[in-house]
């Protein structure tokens, strides 16, 4: 089909070869939505990727009631997204969101303000919403890792006399190297082709602020009704993903 000037307001579909790549590669519009997917994925995967070790960390510390706080922790992951989304949106509304209510009692705000409003504080909003659902399953993932380190080694290092901070960087991080390894994948991934969360928050606005390229490609296909150009963007998306996968694979791959 990305081969073909696929428009379904015309009768037929003629082979163009590689023109509709051409075409979205010349697009400016294009290239400022994968720009925005990559300030999305980089935030959002280093946030989650940050805060998921954190929490892993604390969780695999023995400590009264951490079976109940480890089931707590995994309610946002939960939620389908449908309803995250549906939730932050109130959460931001300019009128009787609680973020501005609460903002606004800790006195680290004036007055009122329309989060969604502006596309560099939507699109940063967007994001909030991701890392807060999402979150919890790097955490998940990180902490089935760190349960797999036998405690003889920090038992080991601790009579050697190395503290906390040298037991993390010298037996936590390179041992845990193969978990964040799966977390940056998958997150990478699944934040790259981020489109539910934006269409139920913003619809890609306001002024396309919050276009992702998955959004921009749904725009193409079913708002412009060229699906020609829409599977074309489809498989760039999987080449872009490809590329940073591999690029995951050769940094964090253990030296020779």
């Amino acid at each position: 089909m990305s081969l073909h000037e696929w428009n379904l307001t015309m009768p037929r579909h003629p082979f163009v070869g590689l023109a509709n790549y051409a075409q979205i590669l010349a697009t400016p519009s294009f290239w400022q939505a994968i720009g925005r997917t990559l300030y999305f994925t980089l935030v959002s995967t280093g946030l989650e990727l940050l805060l998921g070790l954190a929490i892993a960390l604390l969780l695999n510390r023995p400590f009264r009631g951490r079976g109940l706080l480890r089931a707590l922790v995994l309610l946002p992951w939960a939620l389908p997204t449908v309803v995250n989304g549906i939730m932050w949106r109130w959460i931001d509304n300019p009128d009787y969101g609680a973020l501005n209510a609460l903002l606004t009692q800790a006195g680290l705000l004036h007055a009122y303000r329309n989060w969604l409003g502006s596309p560099w504080s939507a699109l940063n909003m967007v994001i909030l919403a991701d890392v807060w659902k999402m979150t919890p399953l790097a955490a998940l993932l990180l902490l089935a890792g760190l349960q797999t380190i036998p405690r003889e080694l920090y038992e080991s290092a601790a009579i050697d006399g190395a503290g906390g901070w040298r037991q993390f960087l010298g037996i936590t991080l390179p041992l845990l190297r193969t978990s964040i390894l799966i977390v940056l994948v998958a997150r990478t991934i699944e934040a790259f082709k981020v489109f539910d969360i934006i269409y139920i928050m913003t619809r890609g606005g306001p002024g396309d602020g919050t276009m992702t390229i998955a959004y921009y490609a749904y725009t193409q296909a079913f708002s412009s009704l060229l699906f020609g150009k829409g599977a074309a963007i489809s498989y760039l998306i999987a080449l872009f993903i490809l590329l940073l996968s591999v690029g995951y694979v050769r940094l964090l791959r253990p030296a020779q």
